[in-house]
């Protein structure tokens, strides 16, 4: 599919992947200590026992696996639980770790209960998954030196350590490396209020200022995801700067928001795209993947992983075996009155 120069070189604002833009912010706004982070009540308190156990007996804390939708804080967390334990914290990705070899380098150069961090861990290749495993439960690695009848195997211990892993699709988990994390926590989107919470925090720490109704009008616009309302309250403040008097109040929120084409509830332009598409081309669905993807000229995996589950989770859009259709809360959220002969739909599709 043939897609413009702008669509490939202008990335959505309520995008939740990180971006060159979000990398230094970023830095400065994740907290350091599991009091100062906000939201994901039920993984700090489990988290904050697996801590202090860990610390009392002098040992590591057991391997972790986050998962859990891009943005909400993985490895914030992360860095937060090395810090916590006092301990230094290594950082890495799945697909940078290339070669055994790479993995090998990294887990020999660790200290006593040292972190190391993998983010997108599902992206790890089998043949370096296969070192991993000796070394997460017995803590030994296998270095096969030589080729062919000379070749032999030498066997070499590992300081205790901690491996934190991170991804957005545990399912693409090996069953073999799924099993040997002890510690597994999923983190969830966030609510309105904890957003409110992170956007008044960012907002001090940037000194920019900021009302808590334009806090709150920046969080609900947010997609329940940390990084959008960071990224979000950064944009308002250029709006603010220029058309008001520098204080991000819900006026000038809801403005520049608008300006921006996000929605009360965060829809952006390509989701109102899509949601109409379906309405208005193919009169609700069902519709394949593939044939809307043309009909707004984006690609097919975009409308999949990016629009489509948080469509979903607002009960906007439905799959069906037979393609993608819009619900009854999709046709009131555009202001379209839906069709009368929608509850009658066939076996098999969503029904409004």
């Amino acid at each position: 599919m043939i897609q413009t120069e702008d669509m490939e070189f202008a990335p959505r604002i309520v995008t939740p992947e990180n971006t060159a833009e979000d990398s230094d912010a970023e830095l400065s706004l994740r907290p350091q200590t599991l009091h100062e982070y906000i939201g994901q009540d039920k993984v700090k308190e489990n988290l904050a026992v697996y801590i202090e156990a860990a610390k009392r007996r002098n040992e590591p804390l057991d391997h972790v696996l986050l998962y859990g939708p891009p943005g909400l804080g993985k490895t914030t967390l992360s860095g937060i639980i090395a810090h916590e334990l006092g301990v230094n914290f290594r950082v890495t990705t799945g697909p940078a770790i290339e070669k055994p070899g790479d993995l090998v380098s990294l887990l020999t150069s660790l200290s006593d209960n040292d972190v190391l961090f993998i983010d997108e861990i599902h992206r790890l290749s089998r043949a370096v998954e296969e070192i991993l495993y000796p070394a997460l439960e017995d803590r030994v690695i296998d270095i096969i030196i030589g080729k062919g009848p000379s070749a032999r195997s030498i066997r070499m211990d590992l300081k205790p350590f901690t491996l934190i892993g991170a991804t957005t699709r545990a399912g693409q988990l090996s069953a073999p490396l799924r099993d040997r994390f002890g510690v597994v926590q999923r983190l969830e989107l966030y609510t309105q209020e904890q957003l409110t919470d992170i956007v008044r925090r960012s907002s001090m720490i940037l000194g920019i200022p900021c009302t808590a109704d334009g806090a709150s009008e920046i969080a609900g616009r947010a997609r329940g995801t940390p990084r959008i309302a960071n990224r979000l309250l950064k944009r308002v403040r250029d709006f603010a700067d220029v058309m008001g008097n520098g204080q991000i109040t819900q006026e000038i929120a809801s403005i520049a928001l608008s300006r921006l084409e996000i929605d009360r509830l965060g829809l952006d332009s390509l989701d109102r795209r899509m949601l109409e598409m379906i309405i208005k081309g193919y009169g609700g669905g069902p519709v394949g993947l593939e044939t809307l993807a043309s009909a707004i000229n984006e690609e097919s995996v975009t409308l999949e992983d990016v629009c489509e589950p948080f469509l979903m989770q607002l009960g906007f859009l439905g799959r069906t075996p037979r393609g993608r259709v819009a619900t009854r809360l999709a046709y009131e959220h555009l202001g379209i009155a839906p069709p009368e002969q929608a509850a009658g739909r066939e076996e098999g599709q969503l029904s409004f």
